[in-house]
């Protein structure tokens, strides 16, 4: 039996392909005869995950197939890490390949397997490898839009070719195309690929492999919801699949997106030429209470500049095109004092805003700390640390101390306030960390704020979105021959929304995604 599972944006899809392993684990299929497979690493953990939450009978070790696609092909293989090109190799060889070169940054991510490159002869290489296609027809299709050489390129795959095989090293293209042409792909009795509309065509090589040794297949995406194509991702395959499978099925209801978000982003998703049609409802009612159900309708609103927003309150998810599009959105943060973290990264370090606050406790006599938070505090105090006692050498490990001991006999000068105190702080961070403070920013916490690309807050989801409408050069040069990618991808950010969305006008109408 096949299936195919549409998932719209919120509709509870993981929860659903978990209802049906349970379906089979009650009908006592071994767990281990069930592979569950996921394009993010995320989406497979929060899937074993909540698969061990639902069925304690069972540990994590009974699912060694929830995983993702390169994952499967690196343990069938037997691979270790050495044997797989990691950022320093790629740094390698564009040293010694001789060839200019220029490679700052190259690596498979660890969470999809997608390349991230800043050089565009490596990341056509690789989108040829994903693509399933010589690598000079790609280039010759003219999808790239800068000025790459010809002859270049090729040389370029040929020495990276060589340099693999003289270090003994594979890339994630050629793990998995390995793992196709092996015979070693397991048998299960039920098969569940998720997130499928982002599949490239060489994993839908490996997918069709497991698909055609399994007995039972559910495959799960969204068509609405593909916004992997720069990297490879097949979405015209996803679109032909209702063709191949005995049932199509639609998850029409959203836990997540409200009425009025919802109309917003149907009237984006509309203008996609090819895509499945299917009935989507929005969310009208939610429980903030338990046991109490009540009506909601979600808010857009539209801002010429982003002075405009406020978001001195609740949870934000600031969503853009590209990373450098958020560089205003980090200004307003740093100039209002609102805490705030971008790809995952604070904007300031953890370690430094609890020194501060252990320091405030620490130096009035409240409490004592362990030696290691003390250390923490010592790096940031400079001359207010006698010498010889700065890094904290005659502090036990894992003793606790008060401030008048680490004054009498451990070096420390000070009882000022931190702003005073911690001589190593700069004039804007100092001040930044004022304005956070006197906000009630609870910065030892998690950021109230999250900055991140639009394909980076893939399967997120948060109470208020503000997603800037500006796209970069190449985007709008792509908008023009294949608009439906950018009509895919502001489809996902706006619905991230769980109740307001903030749309932030472009600064250029020319280069702007209308909404």
């Amino acid at each position: 039996m096949k299936e195919l599972i549409l998932g719209p944006p919120g509709t509870g899809k993981t929860t659903e392909l978990l209802n049906i392993v349970k379906k089979h684990l009650d009908e006592a299929v071994d767990p281990k005869e069930i592979g569950y497979f996921s394009f993010t690493k995320k989406a497979a953990i929060e899937a074993k995950s909540r698969a061990i939450e639902k069925f304690p009978m069972y540990v994590e070790e009974d699912f060694p197939y929830f995983r993702t696609l390169h994952s499967l092909a690196f343990n069938q293989l037997r691979l270790k890490k050495t044997q797989v090109m990691q950022k320093a190799n790629y740094k390698e060889f564009g040293k010694d390949c001789g060839i200019p070169l220029d490679i700052k940054i190259a690596y498979n991510s660890e969470e999809d397997g997608t390349f991230t490159t800043d050089n565009e002869y490596l990341r056509l290489i690789d989108k040829a490898r994903a693509m399933n296609i010589p690598l000079l027809d790609l280039y010759d299709r003219n999808t790239h839009y800068i000025d790459i050489e010809r002859d270049k390129l090729y040389l370029i795959d040929r020495e990276l070719k060589r340099y693999k095989q003289e270090k003994g090293l594979l890339d994630y293209g050629d793990m998995l195309q390995r793992f196709v042409e092996s015979d070693m792909a397991p048998r299960f009795t039920v098969l569940f690929i998720d997130e499928a509309q982002d599949l490239s065509p060489l994993q839908w090589k490996l997918v069709r492999n497991l698909w055609g040794r399994s007995t039972n297949t559910h495959i799960a995406g969204d068509d609405d919801q593909a916004i992997f194509r720069w990297a490879g991702a097949d979405v015209d395959h996803f679109l032909r699949l209702d063709r191949e499978v005995d049932n199509v099925r639609i998850l029409k209801k959203s836990y997540r997106v409200p009425p009025v978000i919802h109309e917003v982003a149907l009237s984006v998703i509309g203008r996609v030429e090819n895509r499945y049609e299917k009935e989507y409802q929005p969310c009208s009612e939610r429980e903030y209470k338990k046991g109490v159900m009540t009506k909601i309708t979600g808010s857009s609103e539209r801002y010429s500049s982003i002075e405009q927003i406020d978001m001195s309150k609740g949870n934000w998810l600031v969503l853009a095109s590209t990373n450098y599009i958020l560089e205003d959105a980090e200004e307003l943060c740093k100039e209002r004092g609102w805490y705030y973290s971008k790809k995952g990264k604070n904007s300031l370090p953890l370690k430094l805003l609890k020194a501060i606050q252990d320091w405030e406790k620490f130096r009035l006599g409240g409490t004592t700390l362990n030696s290691k938070d003390i250390k923490d505090i010592y790096s940031y105090l400079g001359e207010n640390v006698a010498r010889g006692y700065k890094t904290g050498t005659t502090l036990k490990e894992d003793s606790y101390y008060n401030h008048e001991t680490c004054t009498v006999d451990h070096g420390l000068l000070t009882d000022k306030v931190w702003y005073d105190a911690f001589k190593k702080l700069d004039p804007f961070t100092e001040i930044y960390i004022r304005n956070m403070l006197a906000n009630n920013e609870k910065i030892t916490k998690a950021p109230r704020i999250s900055m991140s690309t639009i394909h980076g807050a893939k399967g997120g989801e948060c109470d208020n979105v503000l997603l800037f409408t500006d796209i970069s050069k190449v985007a709008k040069e792509q908008h023009d021959t294949n608009p439906d990618e950018l009509h895919r991808l502001f489809y996902n950010g706006i619905t991230r929304t769980r109740e307001n969305l903030h749309i932030l006008e472009p600064k250029n109408y020319e280069r702007g995604y209308e909404i």
